[in-house]
């Protein structure tokens, strides 16, 4: 294919409602993709991830903006572009009415493939879920892991060039988490290209080459997450809680932390030398304190705050 972004996104804004109530929910967002990178969309409940990839889809028109997916222009082409996308829902649709296989046969003719050619990928497919032993398995038997790992793979079904995933791994326990990041990877090394919103800070710092942290629409901060940590955040936390946290803060931790910020029982302190900090702690027996590098959970609490979003 050609050498244009796989997707490519303009000053795109979006609103919902009317009058007093319109709500901006897209506001003049602008990114490239590369191929075979993972790029993530980061933000709070309502920063507008959702709506962002449903308008890159072209299953939402948006008010103003360009949108060109696998050098299609959208909406206009969005049909034509999306049969060489793949699309991980957050919540699992799978036909409860066919078996696994089934549910990928069934999904193959919605692209305009062959039976043949379904079923000729159809065993790739399994193994890569680590299905193969389910193949004839009814959906209702399946634990939410092999639910999500085959969501996944049917996603793959029309060997997609670029695959969008909203919270891929929400609900799943640590091992299936595991798995799944496992798979996304092997994805990558094989030239795919993902889209990836995510609520798991861990998730994105694993997979994501470059990200986006996004709030109100708003596209605050965007690079590879390493680089924007070193940018945004001190380079060490320490995390005091206990019950004499606050009051080892105001005695001490004011005067040895240059920012603080406390979070219900748990103060933050953020430093390049954390040195003095842990010389304090030390003579405070009545506290306890975790002592560790930053990493992407603190920037974005940094950038988007800490306050509770519904």
């Amino acid at each position: 294919m050609a050498d244009f972004d796989i997707l490519s996104v303009a000053d795109l804004r979006k609103s919902f409602g009317h009058g007093h109530d319109k709500t901006l929910v897209v506001d003049g967002l602008s990114f490239q993709l590369r191929r075979g990178e993972c790029y993530g969309l980061l933000g709070p409940n309502g920063a507008g991830k959702t709506t962002t990839l449903r308008l890159c889809l072209g299953l939402t028109e948006p008010d103003s903006g360009d949108i060109r997916l696998v050098g299609m222009p959208v909406p206009r082409e969005a049909r034509a572009a999306r049969l060489h996308i793949g699309v991980v829902p957050q919540a699992d649709n799978l036909d409860p009415d066919f078996t696994v296989a089934e549910n990928l046969l069934v999904f193959g003719r919605y692209f305009g493939m062959r039976d043949s050619d379904i079923q000729a990928r159809i065993p790739h497919l399994l193994e890569f879920a680590n299905l193969t032993g389910k193949k004839d398995a009814q959906i209702g038997e399946l634990s939410g892991g092999m639910k999500r790992r085959l969501t996944l793979a049917r996603a793959l079904v029309n060997d997609p060039d670029l695959i969008f995933m909203d919270e891929p791994t929400t609900g799943l326990d640590p091992q299936a988490r595991h798995m799944i990041w496992d798979r996304l990877k092997s994805l990558l090394n094989d030239g795919k290209t993902i889209v990836l919103t995510t609520h798991f800070m861990d998730e994105a710092e694993r997979l994501c080459d470059r990200l986006a942290v996004i709030d109100h629409g708003r596209m605050i901060a965007e690079g590879p997450p390493r680089d924007l940590i070193r940018q945004h955040i001190e380079a060490e936390v320490v995390e005091v809680y206990g019950d004499h946290a606050l009051a080892w803060a105001q005695a001490q931790g004011k005067e040895l932390a240059p920012r603080m910020e406390v979070s219900g029982e748990t103060v933050f302190c953020y430093t390049d030398d954390a040195q003095p900090l842990l010389a304090s702690l030390h003579q405070t027996p009545a506290v306890r304190y975790l002592h560790r590098p930053a990493n992407l959970e603190d920037l974005f609490l940094k950038l988007t705050g800490r306050e509770m979003r519904d």
